[in-house]
């Protein structure tokens, strides 16, 4: 697999984010601030795509539900009283 060329960019962080990063890397958990942040932007690329995941599954349930049939009304205490009843025929 090729390496893709890097590109520079300037960022500007706290003192206290800037001391972190320091800290990472005389730590030993990180050979550089570009490490960290390549680090820290692929995390937040699957943090990303999890949202995307989870937006899609709602999207579907959504649709579920409406393609369902027409909602009926329930009592709360009546529905709660028939979950206690199934868990406890469950054992």
């Amino acid at each position: 697999m090729k390496a893709e060329p890097m590109r520079t960019l300037t960022i500007s962080l706290t003192a206290k984010q800037s001391a972190r990063l320091q800290s990472a890397i005389e730590g030993g958990a990180y050979a550089s601030n570009s490490e960290i942040v390549r680090d820290a932007l692929r995390l937040w690329e699957q943090r990303e795509e999890l949202r995307a995941l989870e937006l899609e599954h709602l999207k579907r349930a959504y649709a579920d539900g409406m393609a369902s049939g027409k909602p009926v009304g329930i009592e709360p205490a009546e529905f709660i009283r028939s979950l206690k009843e199934e868990r406890r025929a469950r054992g």
